[in-house]
């Protein structure tokens, strides 16, 4: 384990400004996995924040993309099929929960840091909306926001 917790990992400011710029990370445990899942999945965020007209809206536009279907490991379109395993059984209704909460807590606390007391994104967060970490998106080709 990489000492990295969840709480952790929840603060978009704590990780996402430093590894946003790597095209490879070194995988120790599921704590690290979790991270680059994170950290791509900020990126989206930050995508979709940079088009939002006001913080209300910004609030609901990552509840409805928390929500939204996604690939999990093993299916096609997750990008990170290499470094994952893919869930059998009732583990995969488990991570699904798992990952929109993650999505939902995550997207909440990113609305905060882009948008801070102000009613419009701060370009200093939308700016990384370009970056690609690890050369991957979650967001399958065609289906950007």
């Amino acid at each position: 384990s990489s000492g990295i917790n969840a709480e952790w990992s929840l603060r978009p400011g704590g990780y996402f400004k430093a590894n946003v710029f790597f095209k490879n990370y070194e995988i120790k445990g599921t704590a690290d996995r979790l991270l680059i899942y994170l950290t791509l999945y900020t990126t989206d965020c930050i995508v979709k924040l940079q088009k939002s007209p006001s913080k209300n809206q910004a609030l609901k536009d990552m509840y409805s993309l928390a929500i939204s279907r996604f690939a999990l490991p093993g299916e096609a379109g997750f990008p990170l099929n290499n470094v994952y395993q893919r869930p059998t059984g009732n583990d995969v209704e488990k991570m699904r929960q798992y990952l929109t909460q993650c999505r939902q807590e995550l997207g909440q606390r990113v609305v905060e840091k882009v948008f801070g007391d102000s009613d419009k994104p701060s370009k200093w967060w939308t700016c990384f909306a370009r970056r690609k970490f690890m050369d991957k998106t979650l967001t399958p080709l065609g289906q950007q926001f």
